[in-house]
């Protein structure tokens, strides 16, 4: 016996008839019988008297209804206040994001997501490093590479282009940078924030994969702290093109080996699995996909 059994019970009841009653939970008036034949039997009563006329509650029969009509209200309850966060009418939403898109875009793209929707509220975390979801209670985290987990769904958002950069008073105080093998010889300023690649620079021509392994006087996880670096004329960085984007469009910084293609990563908005993703979730991700699209030409 369970609480489907119950409702079952009452749609009877409520019909007056096992074929109407059928009809409402699709089901055979056969196979419906059958069901309210084998409550009686777990309970050991006998709850409905049956006449070819009419049928009659007993005297148990009125009482499991009056609880079981009861129970039936509860779950309606609870599945309509469930359905309320599925549709996205309300709720919470932990969020970690990477410290480069927060500050570009992020940051202002959930501050209007919640004004669009008073009723949601949104922890942002900005942080570069690995996140488990789960542990963390995480509804969502925004980053950029490659999905290792399987038990997680990455949605995409952009793909990011990377670009090598360098300031024009590096250029003339080292010379020009004519070939990766020229890079040996420069103070490249590596990114450690990445899985592999920070001392192994990688870059694509006619289809040809190429790597540099690269030396230099600074190594940090923080892209900014690069470009302050290169704009200081301290050296050459390869970074997301987001992050300097600005810098490359006023000339203080400037690209080199433009005959190469840098890396390119997506960039992608992870959850856990879920079967039904809560509508709320659905809300942002759009928003903040939209958010990147709205600044494309930085990526």
């Amino acid at each position: 016996m369970n609480s489907a059994d119950l409702t079952l019970f009452v749609y009877v009841v409520d019909s007056g008839s096992f074929n109407k009653a059928a009809l409402k939970a699709g089901l055979s008036t056969p196979a419906l019988s059958k069901k309210i034949s084998k409550l009686e039997q777990a309970l050991g009563v006998q709850l409905i008297h049956r006449t070819t006329r009419r049928l009659s509650l007993t005297e148990a029969g009125e009482n499991l209804y009056v609880h079981a009509k009861n129970i039936e209200g509860q779950v309606s309850d609870a599945i309509a206040s469930v359905s309320a966060f599925s549709q996205g009418i309300s709720g919470h939403i932990k969020i970690s994001v990477p410290t480069i898109s927060g500050e570009l875009l992020l940051a202002e793209a959930i501050a209007e997501f919640c004004q669009m929707y008073p009723n949601i509220t949104v922890d942002m975390r900005l942080d570069n490093g690995f996140a488990d979801l789960l542990e963390e209670g995480l509804d969502l985290v925004i980053r950029t590479g490659k999905l290792e987990d399987s038990s997680l769904i990455a949605k995409p958002l952009i793909q990011s282009n990377w670009v090598v950069c360098c300031s024009p008073k590096y250029v003339e105080k080292h010379g020009e940078i004519k070939s990766l093998e020229m890079l040996k010889n420069h103070n490249c300023l590596a990114y450690t924030y990445q899985a592999q690649g920070s001392f192994d620079w990688r870059f694509t021509k006619n289809g040809v994969e190429e790597c540099v392994r690269i030396s230099g006087s600074l190594a940090t996880n923080n892209a900014q702290a690069l470009r302050k670096a290169a704009l200081a004329g301290f050296g050459i960085v390869y970074v997301p093109r987001c992050c300097v984007y600005e810098d490359l469009q006023q000339g203080t910084l400037v690209p080199i080996l433009s005959e190469f293609q840098p890396r390119q990563l997506g960039v992608y908005g992870v959850y856990p699995f879920t079967k039904y993703l809560p509508k709320k979730l659905k809300l942002l991700i759009a928003h903040i996909k939209q958010a990147y699209e709205n600044k494309k030409e930085y990526f």
